[in-house]
């Protein structure tokens, strides 16, 4: 058995619970009984991209060896092959948490590769998905559990996965450490995304761990009490008209990747010609220079433009 060596994180193990269940493993994947106890353990990594700085994440039941990833970038997909296979463990599912524009996923390639399924958000649009998931799903691996809960407005299609005790959640774009996705294309809303932080992640427990898509500083989770205090965009002290207008004057370039990197998506990163480790990326040194001298101005977008503009 895989030792657990993140025994923070309690909610990724399923009790009972209500809802629409997504299982996988030879069970019925509408299962109303609770799978897994309090007793198993839980496999948890945080990945980085360093290119895009993107977060994958590597969720597993030690006592099945089943996992999943959360956004896999593919670039990246030999580094999470190999882990996966150093620790004994089987793919089954790759999760998305939206239509990404700055990379492209390396959900579909891992399906050729290791036989996973691929899920994403109903209203994403990735058409080759292999389950489409509904708000309030749960998605059940072994004794993992995760509910999918919509929140649009960085785009429409976005999702929050959070665990089942709601002692985390991974939140994708929508919600960033001290910020959040853009929501100038991709059919972004700010009206949405303030209301799906407000009320889909800021009801969680203050408490809760939050895991984001992406992170610019080296910052690799929060909670939601500190973002409800120091998110300078979402903050508790800022009402919808003031986080509009700093949405409105962003400003930002279009992602580097997004004529790749959308097409791709749209088929689980198997579209537009995405090919393993192709594509054109803006050199580190150029996207520090350029947020460097942002941050000169006073620019507080100048952390996304080192990820090229989420």
């Amino acid at each position: 058995m895989i030792e657990d060596q993140f025994s923070h994180l309690p909610g990724i193990l399923s009790e009972e619970s209500s809802g629409r269940r997504t299982t996988l493993g030879g069970r019925h994947p509408y299962s109303e009984t609770p799978r897994g106890t309090n007793g198993d353990r839980a496999v948890f990594r945080q990945l980085f991209d360093p290119e895009t700085s993107s977060y994958t994440y590597l969720l597993a039941d030690s006592t099945t060896a089943q996992a999943l990833l959360v956004d896999p970038v593919l670039e990246q997909i030999d580094r999470d092959c190999s882990l996966l296979s150093e620790l004994g463990l089987e793919l089954r599912l790759t999760l998305e948490t939206h239509l990404h524009a700055d990379h492209v996923t390396a959900s579909g390639r891992l399906r050729e590769r290791l036989g996973s399924q691929v899920g994403a958000g109903a209203k994403a649009g990735v058409a080759n998905a292999d389950r489409e998931l509904g708000d309030g799903d749960l998605i059940e691996l072994g004794s993992l559990c995760l509910e999918v809960r919509f929140t649009p407005g960085h785009t429409d299609g976005c999702v929050t996965y959070v665990c089942l005790d709601e002692a985390t959640a991974f939140t994708g774009d929508a919600l960033l450490i001290r910020g959040c996705g853009r929501t100038d294309f991709q059919q972004g809303d700010p009206k949405a995304l303030f209301r799906s932080v407000r009320e889909r992640i800021f009801s969680l427990p203050e408490e809760t761990l939050l895991y984001p898509g992406h992170d610019y500083k080296g910052r690799m989770v929060t909670t939601v009490a500190e973002e409800k205090r120091f998110n300078p965009r979402l903050g508790l002290d800022r009402t919808f008209a003031e986080f509009s207008q700093i949405m409105s004057e962003l400003n930002l370039a279009f992602p580097r990747q997004i004529d790749r990197a959308v097409p791709a998506n749209r088929l689980s990163g198997l579209g537009g010609g995405a090919e393993e480790g192709s594509g054109s990326r803006a050199a580190p040194s150029e996207r520090r220079a350029v947020a460097e001298a942002m941050e000169r101005l006073g620019r507080q977008d100048a952390e996304l433009w080192r990820g090229m503009g989420i």
